[in-house]
């Protein structure tokens, strides 16, 4: 992926408008990247694959206002010291193109071929005589997900370049380059999603956020770019997340692609070796403009005023109750369905009689020993967790087909998430088959999904597997997940017959006290609490 985005953005600083990249066996068999730009001379074209040579810093001053994406000139001779490298390259002045072929660092052969204007690099076997550098490489899987990735993000900073993206003779991704964000939105995301949208627009902050009703459950959608450039910021993300704040659930997250215009010696882009990281002349400037024009935009979309009024300090009855207990354990094998080898099974919670359901979100139930309130997500998570981990390994998870078949469309990650867990998701009731390119039909799911935002639902599951090919945890994963989305929400009433139920499956668990994610499911107010805050002790 690294010699991908090296490569395109030397597409991007040619003025390219057509990029054409090629990836086969994760980018180690091989990658091309074909471009339509201003090309490479003739008498310049050995000299790029040079330590240090660069086109695109002539004096000192540059250095203090880099306008390029790659500026450093390392790229091609670091690329070619690793990997065999093809290049043909014609600029507009020229009648042929020059080809050259590199070997360990090498010009090992060099010449003239007929060429269209602008420059096809092609690098094969890469890191073949490096064995250290291939085995801490992942599969060829995830390798795929990163290059498809680097090509979205570059599509979306640059909606008016016509980006195709070919994995193992698969196009996975083909924008229009017409320059319109929201129609490269849809080849990345999809059309539903790049429909909900909403439009920033500031003098100095542009691109498209989702409404708080579409989100995530990771921080992957986040799409920042600096002067076009692809960056990861702490100081972006915080000022986005601030954006939203009261807007989101917690764990939830934002759809953004965001461009932030900056004079360019405002920003030091040379502080990361990917160039990946900048960092910022005046910080606090740069969050209020991102948190401004998000907090606008969203306020546009929700015209009425949220009220967070805080408690009032005049409350005319208090209860002097000193603290709560929360009832958890700090243990990590308190996630776990069985406890390990040797040790006891952790203590089960007492019977508890239910009394009734407050603010739609917790069950109160009383035990011998005082009052109970239970999270009643947090405790049907927990419920299906255990149920699906077991069916899974023992009579199978239970399966809802679909009367009619539900189409989703997947990212190029998810697609490849997709193709990579194929067989594993089947285990836990899926099927899914493709029908197109990025469509796929969904004809079952596991039971415990059934209900509304179904294509949402399936969506999220996928992305819960985005942690790497070779993560131990998988299946863990996705299975909080499945138990997560299939769980009652806060906010939902439940009958009496309901709450009992809730509560006496969760009894029987072997983990009744926290949620899979290791949250508490319930808070204990002991009967010396009540009587000391009562006044009677």
């Amino acid at each position: 992926a690294s010699v991908v985005k090296e490569l395109i953005e030397n597409s991007l600083d040619a003025a390219a408008t057509q990029i054409t990249v090629e990836a086969r066996s994760g980018g180690l068999g091989l990658i091309r990247v074909a471009d339509n730009g201003v090309g490479i001379g003739c008498g310049e074209l050995e000299k790029a694959f040079e330590r240090y040579a660069t086109s695109k810093v002539s004096s000192l001053s540059d250095l203090d206002s880099i306008r390029s994406l790659g500026f450093r000139g390392e790229a091609l001779p670091s690329i070619a010291a690793v990997a065999g490298v093809e290049t043909i390259s014609c600029a507009g002045s020229e009648l042929a193109g020059c080809y050259l072929r590199l070997k360990n660092g090498q010009v090992i052969e060099k010449g003239t071929r007929g060429s269209p204007q602008g420059t096809t690099v092609t690098v094969r076997d890469l890191f073949r005589d490096f064995p250290a550098r291939l085995k801490f490489l992942k599969s060829s899987s995830t390798e795929n997900g990163h290059i498809s990735n680097m090509v979205s993000q570059y599509s979306l900073a640059f909606p008016e370049v016509r980006f195709t993206l070919i994995i193992d003779g698969r196009v996975v991704l083909k924008t229009p380059g017409n320059g319109s964000l929201r129609d490269a939105l849809v080849q990345v995301y999809g059309v539903e999603t790049a429909r909900a949208m909403l439009k920033v627009t500031s003098p100095q902050v542009s691109g498209l956020i989702s409404p708080p009703e579409l989100s995530r459950s990771s921080r992957s959608y986040l799409s920042f770019f600096v002067n076009r450039r692809w960056v990861q910021s702490r100081i972006l993300s915080r000022a986005l997340e601030e954006a939203y704040h009261g807007l989101l659930m917690t764990g939830k997250h934002p759809i953004t692609t965001i461009n932030l215009s900056l004079p360019y010696e405002d920003v030091d882009v040379n502080v990361h070796p990917a160039k990946s990281e900048v960092r910022f002349r005046q910080e606090q400037r740069v969050f209020t403009l991102i948190h401004n024009a998000v907090r606008m935009a969203l306020m546009e979309q929700m015209p009425v005023p949220m009220l967070r009024s805080e408690p009032s300090r005049e409350t005319p009855v208090s209860l002097p109750i000193e603290r709560m207990e929360v009832i958890s354990m700090p243990e990590a094998e308190e996630r776990l369905v069985e406890p390990p080898p040797g040790e006891s099974p952790p203590p089960r919670i007492p019977i508890l009689r239910v009394l009734g359901q407050l603010s739609n979100t917790y069950i109160i139930a009383e035990g011998p020993d005082g009052l109970y309130l239970i999270d009643q997500h947090a405790a049907h998570e927990r419920v299906l967790f255990e149920r699906i981990w077991q069916g899974r390994a023992g009579r199978g998870v239970e399966v809802q087909g679909l009367l009619e078949p539900i189409t989703i469309e997947v990212t190029a990650r998810q697609g490849e998430i997709l193709r990579r867990r194929w067989e594993s998701l089947a285990d836990y009731g899926f099927a899914i088959e493709p029908f197109g390119e990025r469509t796929y039909l969904v004809r079952s799911v596991p039971s415990v999904l059934g209900g509304h935002n179904l294509t949402q639902k399936v969506l999220e599951v996928i992305d819960s597997l985005d942690e790497g090919d070779a993560s131990p945890d998988w299946e863990e994963r996705i299975t909080i997940s499945l138990a997560c989305h299939g769980a009652v929400k806060a906010g939902q009433q439940l009958s009496d017959a309901e709450m009992k139920e809730l509560v006496r499956q969760l009894e029987q668990t072997s983990s009744p006290r926290t949620c899979p994610h290791g949250r508490p499911t319930m808070v204990h107010l002991s009967s010396w609490q009540l009587e000391k805050g009562f006044g009677r002790r």
